[in-house]
């Protein structure tokens, strides 16, 4: 399943948290989709993705970023 967050417009850290959020009510595999224009989004949701376990890929497309995280199964790595 795959789930859109729309943070276009929000500023640092409002997109991070608004995702933490999100994901913490999704089950492992489902996708979250982030669209966002502030410039720190990506690096933000990079590093979860990174400190959790979920996969990330990125997009820009006209200003605006495509965020994609697959929730990744299990608890974060320690």
């Amino acid at each position: 399943m795959e789930q859109t967050l729309d943070a276009r417009g929000l500023s640092c850290p409002l997109p991070l948290l608004k995702a933490r959020q999100r994901l913490a009510g999704m089950a492992p595999g489902e996708t979250l989709v982030v669209l966002a224009t502030d410039p720190e989004a990506p690096i933000d949701l990079a590093a979860l993705a990174a400190d959790d376990g979920h996969a990330f890929a990125r997009e820009l497309d006209a200003g605006v970023w495509r965020l994609t995280l697959v929730k990744a199964p299990g608890p974060p790595p320690a």
